[in-house]
């Protein structure tokens, strides 16, 4: 990853660290609803990261496509599944979907780039 977006990703850890050490509760209370999601099922892990990637891009949150861009390339998402995906997004979001799925697959070349 190169530093455009890796400096967000190091934030965000950090950010969403301090969240769960200020609402420890609460915090595990989220992570076991993620977890219970994140398995593959009748829809695949990486179907269900491309899920959570189109609706970050439709409700317009960056922290949430850099994690599932990177969750969706690591579960084997390719290129073309995630400009399918910011489509789809831009549909149900509209024109300002398409500005975040632009910034989703600069997020997704940078983070597939060797």
């Amino acid at each position: 990853m190169t530093d455009r977006f890796d400096a967000r990703a190091k934030t965000l850890r950090t950010d969403t660290t301090n969240l769960f050490k200020a609402a420890p509760e609460s915090m595990r209370a989220f992570q076991g609803l993620v977890t219970a999601v994140a398995k593959d099922g009748a829809i695949s892990l990486r179907t269900k990261e491309l899920m959570a990637l189109g609706i970050a891009i439709a409700i317009r949150c960056e922290g949430c496509m850099l994690h599932h861009v990177s969750a969706a390339l690591k579960h084997g998402a390719s290129r073309q599944e995630v400009v399918e995906t910011i489509t789809v997004a831009i549909e149900m979001g509209g024109g300002p979907s398409t500005v975040y799925g632009a910034t989703a697959l600069a997020m997704f070349d940078e983070v597939s780039a060797p």
